[in-house]
């Protein structure tokens, strides 16, 4: 009974003043959980990880299998040496396992923006003492500014309602990041539906022949922030670009055929550079 009137409150409540109260229980739960570091291994990588709330408890309290775009994208310019941008880190736990592919001469860029997580990045990259990852508390964006973020613990843009709280932050472009830690050899992008600004700050980046994951959020947010499937995927034409998909549930990418079924739900693709030197066929294997 209690649980429902306060549902019904919310519900009459305007979308700001709602969010500022979702917002006010998410740090309440942040600061009530008992926070703790376990070690498991990631896709056969041994890892350390601070556990600063109930999500990250539930993705990270556990042995990963080995995620199939970093497999992929080893078949490209994901190798020892490389400069990775990972847009999206959340708590970089997918950092240090690229970080540990490129080894102590490459680097990886972690940009995060939400404020929470991106302290639990610094966290995770000093207990595995991984110096070669660059954390960044930022949101990637078509131009650089100030942009503003909810507070949910997985975050994403505010879309406008302030529906889980709001809080500003920093905007650089992909290519803004290239011009202050140098060209990227892979771009990993996983941010929540904003991949079409993302991408639109990356021409330089994309013309570079460096390579791309993206995760496409198809029915849970890109359509709010402007866009869609056919959009994102403009950006690499089949003349520049070898693009290979799966959806969540496949173990493996295969090739992307015109209007493919998999593009009507959220999916993943890896979008390999053809000008590139010393490759090999990313769906292969």
């Amino acid at each position: 009974m209690l649980g429902s009137i306060k549902r019904f409150l919310i519900r009459c409540m305007s979308p700001a003043l709602a969010g500022r109260l979702r917002a006010w229980r998410v740090r309440r739960l942040v600061r009530s959980f008992p926070s703790r570091v376990v070690e498991h291994s990631y896709g056969g990588t041994r890892l350390k990880v601070f556990l600063s709330d109930p999500l990250s408890q539930g993705w990270y309290d556990n042995d990963w299998d080995p995620l199939p775009e970093i497999g992929a994208l080893q078949r490209g310019r994901l190798r020892t040496g490389a400069r990775v941008f990972d847009i999206g880190a959340h708590q970089g736990v997918v950092a240090a396992m690229l970080a540990h592919v490129v080894g102590r001469s490459g680097q990886v860029v972690a940009v995060e923006a939400n404020r929470h997580n991106y302290d639990t990045a610094v966290k995770n990259r000093e207990l595995n003492g991984l110096a070669q990852i660059e954390v960044v508390h930022a949101a990637a964006a078509d131009k650089p500014g100030t942009l503003l973020f909810n507070e949910g613990l997985n975050g994403r843009l505010d879309d406008g309602s302030g529906g889980w709280g709001r809080q500003p932050v920093e905007a650089l472009t992909i290519d803004g990041l290239a011009d202050r830690y140098g060209p990227p050899d892979v771009v990993f992008l996983d941010i929540e539906g904003a991949e079409l600004m993302a991408l639109a700050g990356a021409p330089r980046t994309l013309a570079s022949g460096a390579d791309f994951f993206v995760e496409v959020h198809v029915g849970c947010g890109l359509e709010q922030l402007g866009g869609s499937a056919e959009k994102v995927l403009s950006y690499f034409p089949a003349d520049r670009f070898t693009v290979v998909a799966r959806a969540e549930a496949d173990e493996s990418f295969r090739p992307l055929r015109p209007n493919d079924e998999l593009t009507k739900d959220r999916f993943f693709f890896v979008a390999t550079a053809r000008d590139a030197p010393h490759r090999t066929d990313p769906a292969a294997g």
